[in-house]
């Protein structure tokens, strides 16, 4: 009572802000581990919203920052992109439209991102943009998680909408966030930065990827993981097995990724659950998907 009674009323409510927005920063894990995707998807853009109020009044606020990176960009994959893809066949229209409204949204994360890392290091977007290798050079290990969702959500926006030529020519700045946070944690989030590169060398000698390196990231997301995520399965699936018309390990990629136990890792559960829905819908479409 007498610290409120002597503090001015706006470090009260900058406190009050504070303590909030780490609350909300660190609270993701409860939608990580819950069981019901479904529930989870209807909550999320009330988070995220909530998240942007708060920032509106702590625009500095690293943990809501990151929060809002990782936030919008795993909301835009998990429940508007992968929603698009599944409706698709049925509905190209309604996917077309997802897909635009993901675009948005992967670029409201890069946007989040870039300003998170803009905390430490003021003025980062434009550094960045003109010699990245000096602008990336001072990171250190607790930025990677900035990195990590700047160089996803851009990479993903970038896959969405490849006729925006000035989003398309940022590529490889978004490959240099991406291979920055890879050469300071390696092992960040249980292997995440190998699964992008599993779909990234995916891409095939054609392109500049390599099917060889895809399959070496695969194996190093495997040890890091522990095979306890079903997401590296699906990825080597999806891009490798697809390209190189390999049937068999597709099939064999995806029952191995139905066999994850959904919960063996709580903070997993979501995850795995969605990528366990995405490897079924693979599965039913693989007569479209291969030659015989």
């Amino acid at each position: 009572m007498l610290l409120a009674a002597l503090l001015p009323a706006c470090s009260i409510k900058k406190l009050a802000i504070n303590s909030l927005g780490n609350a909300l920063a660190s609270g993701s894990s409860s939608y990580a581990t819950d069981e019901d995707p479904e529930l989870v998807g209807a909550a999320i853009p009330f988070g995220l919203k909530t998240v942007e109020s708060l920032l509106a009044e702590a625009p500095k606020h690293r943990g809501l920052l990151y929060a809002a990176a990782s936030g919008f960009t795993q909301y835009a994959y998990g429940f508007v992109q992968q929603e698009a893809d599944f409706i698709e066949a049925r509905d190209l229209q309604r996917a077309t439209e997802l897909r635009e409204r993901a675009c948005k949204l992967y670029q409201r994360a890069l946007r989040y991102g870039l300003r998170g890392l803009g905390v430490d290091f003021p003025g980062f977007e434009q550094r960045l943009r003109q010699d990245r290798a000096a602008a990336l050079r001072p990171m250190q290990k607790k930025h990677v998680p900035l990195l990590f969702w700047s160089g996803l959500s851009w990479f993903a926006a970038i896959s969405l909408d490849k006729t925006d030529s000035e989003l398309s020519a940022d590529q490889s700045v978004a490959e240099a966030l991406l291979q920055r946070a890879l050469e300071l944690d390696p092992d960040y989030e249980l292997g995440s930065i190998h699964e992008f590169y599993i779909a990234w060398e995916g891409r095939g000698e054609a392109v500049g990827g390599s099917f060889a390196r895809a399959r070496e990231r695969f194996q190093q997301a495997l040890r890091v993981s522990r095979g306890e995520r079903a997401a590296p399965y699906v990825s080597l699936a999806e891009s490798v097995s697809v390209a190189t018309q390999n049937r068999k390990e597709f099939d064999d990629l995806l029952q191995q990724a139905l066999a994850v136990e959904p919960g063996k890792r709580a903070e997993q559960r979501l995850s795995n659950l969605l990528y366990q829905k995405r490897a079924r819908w693979l599965l039913a479409r693989a007569d479209e998907l291969f030659i015989e």
